[in-house]
Order: structure tokens, then C-alpha cells, then sequence
């Protein structure tokens, strides 16, 4: 009988197409990934599962450790098992990995990049813009904007900030102008934002 493999993740392949293997497993919903500039190590943000109550499961944003399981579908951020499938397999549970960094529940991180230009305020340098696309099935909105956490050192340095918001039209009926999904740097070194329902592209630069 063939192992049963650990579900999600990224994977590692040659150019060629060949050689492909999982590097990485456990992970929901990984979408926006960048390497860190200083480790040069592999992050990505991930979408984490709904229906255990408004303040679960939390989405996050980690590095990707080769060989490590990261919890899905049996456990939510480290070793703390999901009720819905309790006592499955308490062998992955045991191992699965706590993430680096706590975004909020349902906010839906997609994009992420670290910044890498040179027109923003030097506390910027090297942390990580993250668009976060927002929820659509809590009793309150949360997410809807592009958030930014400092890194030092290659890890996650301070609290999570405020970069671009205003996208909630109305709270109650989760009416909203817009909802942020891809972010890059341009070449000037401003913040490129994808907005996939309203239709744009913001460029958020410093003012000088």
C-alpha cells in the first residue's frame, strides 16, 4: 500500500520538468510567496480554512521550511487539532509546525512582496507588503486593504500596519469599491496593487 502523502504545498521541479517533489505540505492555501532578501529563504501567505467561528482559524504569513507540514486539513496553526477531524491522523498532527506570524482570521492574504526599492521610508527595507482580498462569509468584514509587516534579521520585527485601506463601501452589507489581491514593486519603487474588483491597478508611493 502506497504512503499516504501529507495534502498542500508548494513544490520543487527541475526546468526541465522533471524531478518534481513536494517541498513543503500542510499549507491550505499558499498563494503570494517571495524570497526574503537578507536569508533569501522561501514566504508565502495562506488562506486558512473557515467554520470554526469568526476569530478561527487565523491566516498567516510563514516561511516555507523544506520537508516541514504545516498542519492542513488536521490541525490550525501548529498542533491545535480541527474539530472536524479529530482523531484522524494524530501522527501529523504531532508534527505539524506553528507559522511565523498571525495575519487575522478570513482576512485572505493573496499577494506578497518584499520590499526591495529604494523610495520608501528606510523602515520599510525588506519587510513584507502583503494584499489582503478580504472575507465574505464573517458576521463583520475584516481585510479589504494592503497591510505591511518589518522584518529584521530575516524574521517578522513589529505589529502589522495600515498601508492602503478605505476599500469597505458598506460594513453591514459587505458592499465594497475594491478588494486587493496581487502587490509588487515597480521599477521607481512604489507599490504596484491589483484590485480584482474594482477593476485597477493603485500605485501607493512616499511622499517626499
Amino acid at each position: 500500500m502506497a504512503e499516504r502523502q501529507e495534502p498542500g504545498g508548494p513544490a520543487r521541479v527541475s526546468f526541465d520538468g522533471r524531478n518534481m517533489r513536494v517541498f513543503a505540505s500542510g499549507l491550505r492555501n499558499p498563494i503570494g510567496m517571495d524570497w526574503e532578501p537578507t536569508t533569501h529563504a522561501l514566504w508565502t501567505v495562506v488562506n486558512e480554512r473557515d467554520g470554526l467561528g469568526d476569530e478561527l482559524v487565523p491566516d498567516y504569513l510563514t516561511s516555507v521550511r523544506d520537508g516541514a507540514f504545516y498542519g492542513w486539513p488536521y490541525s490550525y496553526f501548529g498542533q491545535n487539532e480541527d474539530p472536524r477531524k479529530k482523531g484522524e491522523h494524530p501522527n501529523l498532527v504531532a508534527k505539524a509546525i506553528k507559522p511565523d506570524y498571525a495575519l487575522g482570521s478570513y482576512v485572505a492574504p493573496i499577494g506578497m512582496t518584499f520590499y526591495k526599492g529604494e523610495s520608501f521610508p528606510s523602515r520599510n527595507n525588506g519587510g513584507a507588503f502583503i494584499g489582503m482580498h478580504g472575507s465574505c462569509n464573517r458576521f463583520k468584514p475584516v481585510g479589504y486593504k494592503v497591510a505591511f509587516v518589518p522584518f529584521a534579521n530575516g524574521k517578522p520585527a513589529g505589529p502589522i500596519e495600515n498601508i492602503l485601506t478605505g476599500f469597505i463601501a458598506n460594513e453591514d452589507k459587505f458592499e465594497a469599491y475594491g478588494r486587493p489581491v496581487g502587490v509588487t514593486v515597480a521599477p521607481d519603487g512604489s507599490l504596484l496593487v491589483a484590485d480584482d474588483s474594482g477593476g485597477k491597478v493603485w500605485r501607493v508611493s512616499a511622499k517626499r
